[in-house]
């Protein structure tokens, strides 16, 4: 029977594998690892307030990609299925996390030392924009019938990420610079933003209540 439960949970991790859209995801990774690679790309010394720069955009631009991690075009087909989208949409997340970390770290290393900002700090930054970036595909799985809403989640990102530094109050402000007073503070409103991100993502998880009420009527 431990054999048999074991080929299902590998034949479903396998069968969520070849659904996921490795090529958006890589495409966001790797435009990001050329942003990051720029300043090797030009003469001068780059400073700790261009590398930040360079890796608020980098994490922006792998976030984007993030954004189709949930699109599935054979949504409508697979929601009678009996595996739960928690379930389905946990998988794709996880198989994404190492991909993650890894692309991370190989930003981290293309920077050059001395334009390096604190990595504590921009690592929060980063997974907060990342995470903030699935939980909104999260809302648009769960609350529109769209089988591929990353194209629309990554559009309404983007204007966000542009629009917040002119919208939010100072005392608001995400992006402040190094050494800025309001450094540390800014990234307490990070921490916020990613817990804000995990518990929306997860309480968007779940099948909608007209899918589970349409599962119960068939």
């Amino acid at each position: 029977m431990r054999r048999s439960d074991g080929g299902a949970r590998g034949a479903l991790v396998a069968a969520v594998a070849r659904t996921v859209p490795w090529r958006a995801v890589g495409t966001g990774a790797v435009v990001g690892l050329l942003v990051v690679a720029l300043p090797r790309l030009l003469s001068g010394s780059p400073d700790a307030w261009l590398g930040l720069t360079l890796l608020r955009a980098a994490a922006l631009v792998f976030a984007l990609g993030l954004t189709f991690l949930l699109d599935d075009p054979a949504r409508r087909l697979t929601t009678p299925v009996p595996t739960r989208r928690w379930v389905r949409s946990g998988l794709r997340v996880a198989l994404a996390a190492p991909v993650a970390a890894l692309w991370w770290a190989a930003a981290l290393a293309l920077l050059p030392k001395e334009a390096r900002p604190p990595l504590g700090a921009v690592t929060l930054e980063a997974a907060a924009t990342a995470v903030l970036a699935l939980a909104a595909a999260s809302v648009a799985v769960r609350f529109t019938d769209e089988p591929e809403p990353g194209p629309s989640v990554a559009a309404g990102l983007l204007t966000l990420a542009l629009l917040a530094p002119l919208l939010l109050p100072t005392r608001w402000d995400l992006f402040v610079p190094v050494g800025d007073p309001n450094w540390e503070a800014a990234h307490v409103r990070w921490a916020v933003v990613l817990v804000g991100a995990v518990l929306l993502g997860a309480s968007c998880a779940p099948e909608p209540v007209r899918g589970l009420r349409s599962r119960r009527a068939s």
